[in-house]
């Protein structure tokens, strides 16, 4: 038998549950988990804002683990047991539609995703494609790497949709702008922090991974930006970090969910700044962004709980209680 939580009804704290330990099909695996990050997705699954998430899932898809067993197929071949494998939020596509085919299998309309559609790593064992699968450098612990399968995997994304700034605003400087900030500076960037105007361990965070400048999202950075990314759900951030960007910049909106944008004047769209949106991810990211992260050593900051602590963990996640990202082990 395994642990597993559950999702109840919305505001409600997970359910623990105990569920024999499924056998993997025809390209799948079975794996152990080691750790598996707490995600602001999570939440929005926990707390009922994404509708398709199905009623009882086990959440969780910032997983870290080991193979326990193996499906058939060739997909399995090159995950033997023992092996380190990673499951991130893309649990699988149909390979057949319009954005399959032409390779923006982030956009399929039957994507399935884990812990929202797909059980996830709330739990001692997980069932994940193996074709979906990506691999984990050997220099990070289990719980180091954990938060490089969705904040670092989408903070990849946005940051190559962002285009090339030489001057980036990170809005929500969480468990994604962490980790971003320091890809960014490597990049040779200047990256601009903005948070809670009283998150001063957040902003000291920022300031010790290169960020030149960290401080309320209220005001006016020094200089004007290149692009901005907006990882915290707020909408009123993307007409505010608009006003901030130079001609011809870029908004990324980085969540998956995110409360209304209000409206604002024309003018500050106009000449040539874009606000555009990030979905999901894809394969061809994640192995990009592992091959990267491994020549790379990226510091994440991470705050251990027990897998029986996961409510507790996202309690913090909700109310900004730590900077950096949380992680269960099991």
């Amino acid at each position: 038998m395994m642990r597993a939580l559950a999702c109840g009804p919305p505001g409600t704290p997970l359910q623990l549950e105990r569920r024999p330990v499924p056998q993997p099909g025809d390209g799948q695996l079975l794996i152990r988990v080691a750790a598996c990050g707490v995600c602001r997705t999570d939440l929005h699954v926990v707390d009922g804002e994404l509708p398709r998430a199905r009623p009882g899932v086990v959440p969780g898809h910032e997983i870290v683990g080991e193979v326990a067993a193996t499906g058939s197929g060739p997909a399995c071949e090159r995950w033997p047991v023992g092996s380190r494998a990673g499951v991130p939020w893309l649990g699988d596509t149909c390979g057949r539609c319009r954005y399959c085919r032409d390779g923006r299998e982030n956009l399929c309309e039957q994507a399935r995703f884990t812990g929202c559609d797909l059980d996830g790593g709330y739990a001692d064992y997980v069932l994940a494609d193996a074709a979906y699968c990506l691999p984990v450098p050997d220099s990070y612990s289990a719980a180091a790497a954990a938060p490089l399968l969705c904040a670092g995997l989408i903070g990849y994304r946005s940051l190559r949709l962002a285009g090339d700034p030489a001057r980036l605003g990170l809005y929500g400087f969480g468990a994604a702008a962490h980790i971003v900030a320091q890809l960014a500076v490597a990049e040779g960037r200047e990256v601009y922090a903005f948070t809670r105007p009283d998150d001063v361990a957040a902003q000291r965070l920022a300031r010790s991974l290169g960020a030149c400048w960290a401080d309320s999202s209220e005001l006016a950075p020094p200089e004007e930006l290149d692009a901005a990314i907006v990882f915290a759900p707020v909408g009123p951030l993307v007409p505010l970090a608009l006003t901030r960007l130079a001609r011809g910049g870029t908004v990324v909106c980085a969540g998956i969910h995110m409360s209304d944008i209000p409206s604002f004047p024309y003018r500050d769209l106009w000449n040539e700044r874009v606000i555009r949106s990030v979905a999901n991810l894809t394969r061809r990211d994640g192995e990009e962004f592992m091959a990267l992260a491994a020549r790379l050593p990226i510091h994440t900051e991470v705050h251990e709980f027990p897998l029986e602590q996961a409510d507790e963990a996202l309690g913090g996640l909700r109310c900004g209680a730590f900077a950096g990202a949380a992680v269960l082990r099991p």
